[in-house]
């Protein structure tokens, strides 16, 4: 008999399925988010994928820098396309459903590339601050070897957070209907989910998300006040110019990412507003990818070039 219940309950627990409400309070607003969502997906995948095939391509940016770009762009491309098309088919009013294991699957993969781009924006900075602060060293210091276990070490720490919070969550028990007030199975929305508010489990998921969200912060803010005060003791104005022109793009990318990222998961979850939350997780997740590889090559004169020649000589092949 006890067998039977617990077969029972697994086999109910497997074919649980989760309404994603997305935004449906707003249905005058759907289509045009559809709109905005899709231009921005496409010019994520176009971006990012031209910045990877530029810098493998072209012998100039074999650099350390725009060897951790690629790593941002892979991560942007993986971090939109694991909940994009689904949520313009949410939009579209064709898929409001998951199953248990699909959600649990999205939430895992959305944590995991979050959390890496969280660890790779701060090994950015490092590389940054060691490239203006140490410029004598810095060929020495930022071997390829030590690039790619860095790049290494952002992949698994993204990964094996994302496995220990979902697997917290995984082992709790649902309560209420099954309905997620958000587009995506967001980590504070299936909070909500949870019997009893979650309690200590959620205690540890909250320190979890400090770790992977504050210790890069800091990072980045240590790295960035050794630039300062090594770009304040350059006596050359052209000296100044190039160290803030080449941190300048990866400070913009790091506020977008962590402003919007920080406020979604540094709050309780009762003081968790899902209204603000939605358009909130819809900037970090859809709107900063698009804007990165623009805001990385904007004022990079390397790519540029780089773009400018791959042209060139697409043109002379022409001929």
């Amino acid at each position: 008999m006890k067998m039977r219940e617990e077969e029972i309950k697994t086999n109910h627990s497997t074919s649980e399925r989760f309404f994603l409400l997305g935004f449906s309070d707003w249905p005058s607003l759907q289509p045009l988010l559809f709109a905005l969502i899709l231009f921005c997906y496409l010019l994520t995948l176009v971006g990012n994928s031209t910045l990877v095939f530029l810098a493998v391509r072209d012998p100039r940016l074999h650099a350390p820098m725009y060897y951790f770009l690629c790593h941002l762009a892979l991560v942007d491309i993986c971090f939109t396309t694991s909940f994009v098309p689904l949520l313009l088919a949410n939009l579209w009013g064709w898929a409001r459903a998951l199953s248990r294991a699909g959600c649990m699957t999205q939430l895992y993969l959305f944590l995991a590339l979050g959390s890496t781009e969280c660890v790779l924006l701060a090994v950015m900075a490092i590389d940054r601050s060691a490239a203006v602060c140490r410029p004598l060293h810095y060929t020495a210091l930022a071997s390829p070897r030590l690039c790619r276990a860095l790049a290494t070490a952002c992949w698994l720490g993204g990964f094996i957070n994302s496995l220990a919070q979902t697997t917290l969550l995984g082992t709790r028990q649902l309560c209420g209907p099954r309905r997620v007030d958000h587009f995506i199975c967001e980590l504070p929305a299936m909070l909500k989910l949870v019997c009893g508010g979650g309690g200590t489990v959620e205690q540890q998921m909250f320190a979890a998300r400090v770790v992977i969200l504050l210790v890069p912060t800091a990072v980045i803010l240590v790295s960035y006040g050794a630039v300062g005060h090594a770009v304040w003791k350059m006596k050359s104005q052209t000296g100044r110019r190039k160290a803030m022109g080449t941190c300048g793009s990866h400070l913009t990318a790091v506020c977008l990412f962590y402003g919007s990222a920080i406020y979604t998961y540094l709050q309780p979850t009762h003081s968790y507003s899902q209204g603000q939350a939605k358009f909130v997780s819809l900037f970090y997740t859809v709107v900063t990818p698009a804007l990165n590889p623009i805001i990385y090559t904007l004022r990079n004169k390397e790519v540029k070039g780089a773009a400018k020649r791959f042209l060139g000589t697409v043109e002379w092949r022409e001929r």
